[in-house]
């Protein structure tokens, strides 16, 4: 049985890498193999060069976690072995593909292939995150550390992003949760948001929008399954797409269950259980939900419209919604809602 303490090999029927415990962040050793690397050109980019390409981000920076650091785009990357970029060119293809064949082509992905293309994104910023943080320790002469609870999830997240390259199967529940939906964007926009501490991700462009939590074990989208079966093909309007981020975003946060696996060494594989959520001496799985909180969620998300949380929120009223009418519950219709796409 794996645990985050475990060395930096970690000896199974199939050998694997765990940087996480040790708190390796360097450019001299594969992001996910840990192979010594002696070129130059030996890494990936974080957002990849299709991405930086079509939707014209060279140039452009990303604002990292602290809010103070910002980086350009293409120079976000992840030192990587001509194995695992092998590996990723293959996987950039077929993503590719169905980024451009919209809502349909990004439906039709098995979701594991997303989960890898989402999960190397997360874990480059993730990557470049902790080594800003890192480096300020270092100047400071304090030692740099995380939490044993983000070690132990950065861990496991790790080990399955290893899934690309190394023969490890995750069973029929799996540790993510993706909901795709059609929505009004065109091929040109990239809206891309994350939180790489809670492993969290949301993209719309091209007539879609994708919202995953990478380590969840399905359950945010479960409980959202009601209002997506509403949605189901229904092109939504942004605003409403990012409502739904929101409520995702915001439930994610309230997860107070630990979520579990277990893994299991065959001759030469790894499979991953993921374990169902069961309540433990009536514990919730999710803290109580704060409409006042949740408004704050919401005034976050819906900044390019300009609302304010005194227009989204006024107590003891629930927050205002642009998904259901709140007498009738019913998805509302997209083309009622008069505001800019």
């Amino acid at each position: 049985m794996f645990t985050f303490e475990q060395p930096i090999f970690i000896t199974m029927s199939v050998q694997l890498y765990n940087p996480i415990g040790n708190l390796i962040f360097d450019e001299k050793t594969c992001f996910l193999t840990g192979a010594d690397l002696t070129k130059e050109d030996e890494y990936v980019t974080v957002f990849p060069n299709w991405v930086l390409d079509n939707y014209e981000l060279r140039g452009k920076k990303f604002t990292m976690m602290d809010n103070y650091n910002a980086i350009y785009y293409e120079d976000l990357k992840l030192p990587c072995s001509e194995e695992v970029k092998k590996a990723l060119n293959d996987l950039e293809q077929k993503i590719q593909t169905a980024f451009e064949k919209g809502y349909e082509g990004v439906t039709a992905l098995d979701s594991q292939l997303l989960f890898l293309w989402m999960g190397k994104i997360i874990y480059g910023i993730l990557f470049h995150d902790l080594l800003i943080e890192k480096k300020k320790k270092e100047k400071r002469n304090l030692e740099f550390g995380i939490s044993d609870l983000l070690k132990e999830r950065f861990s496991l997240f790790h080990i399955m992003l290893q899934s690309l390259i190394a023969p490890i199967t995750f069973s029929a529940l799996k540790p993510w949760s993706i909901a795709i939906v059609p929505l009004q964007y065109s091929k040109e926009v990239f809206n891309y948001k994350g939180d790489a501490i809670n492993l969290f991700f949301t993209l719309g462009t091209n007539g879609f929008g994708i919202i995953a939590l990478l380590q969840d074990n399905d359950f945010i989208k479960q409980r959202e399954n009601e209002l997506l079966q509403k949605i189901g093909t229904t092109v939504l309007h942004p605003i409403q797409f990012e409502e739904l981020n929101a409520r995702f975003a915001y439930s994610n946060y309230l997860l107070l269950h630990k979520r579990r696996y277990k893994l299991k060494e065959t001759e030469n594989s790894l499979a991953i259980e993921t374990i169902p959520y069961e309540s433990e001496n009536n514990q919730p799985a999710l803290g109580v939900w704060d409409n006042n909180l949740f408004a704050d969620v919401l005034t976050e998300y819906w900044k390019p419209w300009g609302l304010q949380k005194n227009d989204i929120h006024a107590y003891p009223n629930a927050p205002i919604s642009f998904l259901e009418n709140e007498y009738t519950y019913e998805l509302i219709d997209p083309l009622t809602i008069e505001l800019p796409f």
